[in-house]
């Protein structure tokens, strides 16, 4: 399996990795890829199905503008993105890749295919440049979810052979499970020594390192910032106001009323506000989707704050590490894409994911640490994506806090455990991919079923 630590984990911006994310990078990548642009006289990009259902909502219209001007979802600085934008629209152009200029305005250079879907994925998007002398140059991109793209045809190719052969190579867990059998390494022993086919040791953990700052850093911001949330529905930010009467209570003289899950209630704060961040367009980590980016980073800080580590940075590169191997062998065999499989694919895998690197950090067995993602992905199967008026909101917010709970949980089960259980991560896996290939399209980020049409049709009727 040729993917990487820092393929699962990007830093980027909200709400969406597929939907904000994705766009940006295949907007910018088309570019590029048509060489030189100082004859082109126009740029039009059209999104179908999921990209054009939920694209407001998501921000795909923004991340696309953003995309042509050159910006990426790392560098981009999300508080001067509105101003960016309003000038552009303002001055009727854009500066594609930040020089050449052209005469463009999103009314017309955004077209929005909802009753139609290309072949490949549901998030599909067709960019089109047209030259001076009447010639033109189209091309059909994929956001396949966590920020991954791939162009049009790209999925019929062969895989190339990794540049250099990694020692563990795997595309199941039952193959790493061997491997480690084999070489009496732990899950996050091999998954350095294959990172470090490319990259030092040393660069690995300042990468980890980086990250685990960048996701550190949005809890604490989000823990820190009330308000309205951006979109119409008017959603309050909760984490702050909450964390304030959870801070005050704890630091209080009287302690009478403290409950044994108090922890969990911290838990649970610490994953809404990193996705009130990720609703807002804040900086975030995908992990592995923007939609589900806060159940690492909140079982991440509970094992560096609750759990008392003795060495607390090796645990989390350890932990990350063990959530990517997850990561990986679900994108790879099933999805981490709402848009393809429902939420699934996005809060299930991640709650799998922290919940195996939990199981890690904290000294458990490769089978241990089998067990509990198996554990959180089960108990997610069938979940589906229906936000509320397209936005990264609800259920969105509320569902990474119990994701977070259900991974520390699925953890504590399987650390209690010799590793021994009846359904293999494997088989759920699967079981998550027929799922989700079973899932009426509806559920499936679109913002046409579920509580994305009920809670709306409430609202309209009571109005």
């Amino acid at each position: 399996m040729d993917m990487s630590v820092f393929d699962l984990f990007k830093i980027g911006i909200g709400p969406s990795s597929s939907h904000t994310v994705g766009p940006m990078v295949a907007a910018r990548r088309f570019l590029i890829e048509c060489g030189s642009l100082h004859d082109v006289v126009a740029v039009e990009a059209a999104l179908y199905g999921s990209l054009a259902l939920t694209g407001v909502g998501h921000a795909t219209d923004k991340a696309v503008i953003l995309g042509l001007m050159g910006e990426t979802p790392q560098d981009v600085v999300p508080t001067q993105v509105d101003s960016m934008l309003a000038a552009a629209e303002a001055a009727g152009e854009l500066k594609l890749l930040g020089s050449h200029a052209v005469p463009f305005k999103a009314a017309t250079g955004l077209i929005f295919h909802k009753t139609e879907s290309l072949p490949e994925h549901p998030n599909g998007m067709r960019f089109t440049i047209r030259r001076a002398d009447g010639g033109s140059t189209s091309k059909v991109y994929y956001s396949v979810g966590g920020g991954f793209i791939r162009e049009e045809g790209e999925n019929q190719q062969p895989v190339a052979a990794p540049a250099v052969a990694i020692p563990y190579p795997f595309d199941t867990m039952e193959q790493l499970l061997a491997h480690g059998s084999s070489s009496g390494l732990t899950i996050p022993q091999m998954l350095r020594a294959n990172e470090c086919t490319k990259i030092s040791s040393t660069q690995l953990d300042e990468g980890i390192d980086r990250i685990w700052k960048v996701m550190h850093d949005c809890i604490a911001h989000g823990l820190d910032t009330p308000g309205q949330l951006p979109g119409g529905l008017k959603v309050k930010r909760r984490a702050a106001d909450l964390w304030h009467l959870a801070s005050t209570a704890k630091a209080s003289d009287n302690r009478a009323n403290d409950l044994p899950h108090d922890a969990m209630h911290q838990v649970s704060l610490y994953a809404m506000a990193v996705n009130e961040e990720n609703a807002a367009g804040g900086r975030v980590v995908t992990a592995p989707t923007n939609g589900a980016a806060g159940i690492i980073p909140a079982v991440l800080r509970y094992y560096a704050e609750d759990c008392h580590p003795s060495d607390p940075a090796t645990g989390v590169r350890n932990f990350m590490l063990t959530a990517a191997a997850i990561g990986m062998l679900c994108k790879r065999n099933a999805s981490i894409s709402g848009a393809e499989i429902g939420c699934q694919g996005e809060v299930g895998v991640a709650c799998a994911m922290a919940a195996a690197g939990l199981v890690s950090a904290l000294g458990g067995t490769n089978q241990q640490i089998e067990n509990a993602a198996e554990i959180g992905i089960e108990h997610h199967l069938g979940m589906t994506c229906d936000p509320i008026g397209g936005l990264v909101q609800i259920p969105c917010i509320e569902r990474n806090g119990m994701g977070a709970v259900k991974a520390i949980t699925a953890a504590s089960l399987a650390l209690r455990g010799d590793g021994t259980h009846f359904v293999s991560l494997d088989e759920v896996i699967e079981t998550m991919r027929q799922t989700g290939a079973d899932m009426q399209d509806k559920y499936k980020e679109t913002s046409l079923g579920g509580l994305a049409i009920h809670v709306i049709t409430v609202n309209h009727a009571a109005c």
